[in-house]
C-alpha cells in the first residue's frame, strides 16, 4: 500500500495494479548506520482505546485521533485527510492483535501496518467499498518489483462489524488470523528463500487514507475499489483496543550491519522474557556444579568456575527468541553453558511454549557487549544455540579437564599409593 506519510506522493504507484508498499523511513540501515530503535522490555502490552490513556506510547503522526466508546476515531472528511498514529517504540517478533471496524466509503483504506526502518513490512488493508473480504500483504527491503504477495481473505461487513485482526510474527513464519481463525501463513522459504521475510524490529501503525482520491495514480485508484466521493464523506474507521505481544523485549535494536538479516539485530538490555530464560538456566547450571561437586574434591575446581559463569549469566545479556504466543513464554534449558562477556548461550534441547523454529531447524541468538539489562532471551523449538557480540569471550563454564582429572586420574592414582605400600 502507499505510504500513509507519502500520501502526497501516491501516484508513484500509478503503473501498479495492486497496492504497493510503505516507502517512508528516517534513516534505512541497509544504505548507512543508523541510529538504534527505541525498543520496550514489557514483553506484553495492552491498549484500551475507548479510553484517552490508551493512546499512551502512540505517536499521531498525521491529521488527528480522539477516543470515544467505539475507541479511536480514524476520519476522512475532506481530501487530504490520513489521520494515523504508530507506537513510539519497536517490537522483534511477536503478536499483534488489532480489533477495528473499517471505514465505509468507495477508495477508502483503513491500514494497519507493521514496517521496519529497512521497509520489511506487514499489512492488513480494509476497502471501504468491499464489505466480503480485506487484504493481507507483505514486503521485504521495501521490494516493489512484482505486486503478487496479496491474498483477499473473506470477513463478514468489515466496515459495519468489529473484527480483530490478528498477525503472530515469528522468524520462520507469519501467521495473518481474523477472530482468532487462521487466513494465511507465510513461511520464511517462502520469500525468495527468506531474503524478502519481513525480520527487522518493527513499529505497529494504523491509520485511514483516501485511496480513491482523484489525484492518485490510476493503478492505485483501481486498487482501492474506485474514486472517493468527498460529498459522502466523513468517512470513519474505529479501533476499539491493541494487544502486543514483543518476542525479544530490549531497550533498542541496532543494525550491526547493512544485511537486513534478523541476524544482525543486536538487543541491548533485557525484559521479563529474558529475566525468565535466564533464572531456568541458571537454576539448570547451578544443579550441574552441585552435582560435579559430589564427584571428588579435585571437581570443586570446575564447580567454582561454574558458578562464577552462573552469576556472570544474570548480568548483562541479551538474546533472540524466535517464537511468542498470546501468554509470556516461559522456557526450560538444559546442556552446558558457555559464558561471554556478552552473556551465557545455553546449548542442547530447549522446551516451551511455541513450537516455532528458525527455517534450518536450529535456534539463532544475538547479543550485544552494550547491553545494560538482566536476564536471557526465550528458545524454543530444538537445536543448537550460538551467541554472536561484540566483546571477546570469557573462560568456559564446564570445565572439562578437572572433570577428567576427577573421574579418572584419581582413581589411578590412589592404586599406585596402594602399590608403593606393599612394596615396602
Amino acid at each position: 500500500m502507499p505510504s500513509l506519510f507519502k500520501y502526497a506522493a501516491v501516484a508513484l504507484a500509478a503503473a501498479a495494479p495492486f497496492a504497493s508498499a510503505q516507502t517512508y523511513t528516517d534513516c534505512n540501515p541497509l544504505q548507512k548506520t543508523c541510529p538504534a530503535d527505541a525498543g520496550t522490555t514489557e514483553s506484553k502490552l495492552n491498549f484500551d482505546f475507548t479510553q484517552s490513556s490508551g493512546l499512551n506510547k502512540w505517536k499521531t503522526v498525521a491529521g488527528s485521533v480522539s477516543t470515544g466508546s467505539n475507541g479511536a476515531v480514524f476520519t476522512v472528511a475532506k481530501k487530504g485527510d490520513a489521520p494515523t498514529i504508530e507506537t513510539d517504540f519497536y517490537i522483534f517478533y511477536g503478536e499483534i492483535s488489532v480489533t477495528m471496524q473499517a471505514a465505509p466509503g468507495t477508495g477508502i483504506v483503513s491500514s494497519i501496518v507493521f514496517e521496519s526502518d529497512d521497509l520489511d513490512e506487514i499489512d492488513w488493508e480494509a476497502l471501504g467499498g468491499n464489505t466480503a473480504q480485506i487484504e493481507t500483504n507483505y514486503f521485504g527491503k521495501g521490494d516493489t518489483t512484482t505486486y503478487n504477495r496479496d491474498t483477499w481473505p473473506a470477513v463478514a461487513n468489515p466496515q459495519s462489524t468489529f473484527h480483530t485482526y490478528t498477525v503472530n510474527w515469528q522468524k520462520d513464519k507469519t501467521v495473518w488470523s481474523i477472530d482468532g481463525t487462521p487466513v494465511r501463513t507465510l513461511n520464511y522459504a517462502d520469500a525468495q528463500g527468506g531474503a524478502r521475510y519481513p525480520q527487522t524490529p518493527m513499529r505497529v501503525r494504523i491509520g485511514i487514507w483516501a485511496g480513491g482520491d482523484p489525484s492518485n495514480g490510476q493503478g492505485t485508484i483501481d486498487w482501492a475499489g474506485g474514486k472517493t466521493d468527498y460529498s459522502q464523506a466523513p468517512f470513519s474507521m474505529y479501533v476499539k483496543s491493541v494487544s502486543i505481544t514483543n518476542a525479544n523485549p530490549a531497550d533498542s535494536y541496532t543494525y550491526s550491519d547493512t544485511s537486513g538479516s534478523s541476524d544482525s539485530i543486536k538487543l541491548s538490555g533485557a525484559g521479563s522474557l529474558s529475566q525468565t530464560s535466564s533464572s531456568s538456566s541458571s537454576s539448570s547450571s547451578t544443579s550441574s556444579t552441585s552435582s560435579t561437586s559430589s564427584t571428588s574434591s579435585t571437581s570443586s575446581t570446575s564447580s567454582s568456575t561454574s558458578s562464577q559463569s552462573t552469576e556472570s549469566s544474570t548480568t548483562a545479556h541479551t538474546t533472540l527468541a524466535t517464537t511468542t504466543h498470546t501468554s509470556t513464554a516461559k522456557t526450560t534449558t538444559a546442556g552446558s553453558t558457555t559464558a561471554s562477556s556478552t552473556g551465557a548461550t545455553t546449548s542442547g534441547s530447549a522446551s516451551g511454549s511455541g513450537s516455532s523454529t528458525t527455517p534450518s531447524g536450529s535456534s539463532t541468538q544475538s547479543g550485544s557487549s552494550s547491553s545494560t539489562g538482566s536476564g536471557s532471551g526465550t528458545t524454543s523449538g530444538s537445536g543448537s544455540g550460538s551467541a554472536s557480540g561484540t566483546a571477546p569471550k570469557a573462560s568456559a563454564t564446564f570445565n572439562a579437564a578437572a572433570n577428567v582429572v576427577a573421574n579418572y586420574l584419581a582413581p589411578i592414582s590412589l592404586l599406585g599409593l596402594v602399590t608403593a605400600f606393599f612394596q615396602l
